[in-house]
């Protein structure tokens, strides 16, 4: 049996999130029904990562054990074949038997679109958050600088959340402005994320620009992990996890 990792990338719009759950459509059961079709018995996947209902993904990744051998490039034409449009797998590999897709990621990159054009541009109504408001970037860029590093963003987990360890690292934060397309993106990049940490982020990052809360609430936030400082958990359409990435795997995509 060999061990394959998945690079997928969907449109979250339709999904209840990735991870499989009862009663509810998700990218990880329509990606499991289709192996079952290929492998005719059972296959689960180990996802690397969570995303919730409405959230994006261009580079998720996830691993499985194959029951037999099928030819490793021809795995996304046959998966694609039989998953819904929105679902793409754009890249498989042969990985280590005791590689696992969650448990070995070192990195995981999401990025956040905000529409800042006068009137929503209808192509990106599922892709971004439109706020036309006033923002102060130069204050937003400077609040963004006390995320990085490793600090407990008990403050900026959702509740609902039965993780225990808060420590994360965000090795960048980084704002970037698009005026010409009326665009601005924030990129994060972090050792993982808590339960709509990155929204909860962005909520208060706008809020900020918009001085409706001063700078400082996010460094009382990560010392005090008090979760009443911070603003409001942004869209969920506006999020997208670009990428995850594994010490010591080169990466071909």
């Amino acid at each position: 049996m060999s061990n394959v990792l998945l690079t997928i990338s969907y449109d979250g719009t339709a999904y209840s999130g990735f991870q499989i759950q009862p009663k509810a459509p998700t990218v990880q059961q329509s990606i499991e029904q289709a192996l079952e079709i290929i492998y005719k018995q059972p296959v689960r996947i180990n996802g690397a990562g969570r995303t919730d209902a409405g959230v994006h993904a261009r580079g998720q990744r996830a691993s499985f054990t194959a029951p037999f051998p099928i030819a490793i490039n021809k795995i996304p034409y046959a998966l694609n074949s039989l998953l819904p449009e929105d679902i793409v797998i754009i890249d498989t590999r042969e990985v280590p038997e005791d590689f696992h897709a969650r448990f070995n990621a070192s990195r995981k990159t999401y990025s956040y679109t905000l529409d800042r054009a006068l009137f929503p541009q209808v192509m990106l109504r599922l892709y971004s958050w439109h706020l036309p408001d006033a923002l102060d970037l130069n204050l937003m860029s400077e609040t963004a600088k006390l995320l990085k590093g490793t600090h407990d963003f008990k403050a900026f987990q959702a509740v609902g959340s039965l993780v225990e360890d808060t420590f994360r690292t965000l090795y960048r934060v980084e704002i970037n402005n698009f005026p010409e397309k009326d665009l601005l993106v924030i990129h994060y990049e972090g050792s993982g994320f808590l339960y709509r940490m990155a929204r909860l982020i962005t909520g208060t990052l706008v809020q900020v620009a918009q001085k409706r809360l001063p700078g400082s609430v996010v460094r009382e936030a990560l010392l005090t992990g008090n979760p009443a400082l911070i603003g409001p958990t942004a869209p969920a359409r506006g999020l997208c996890l670009e990428w995850i990435s594994y010490d010591g795997l080169v990466e071909e995509v």
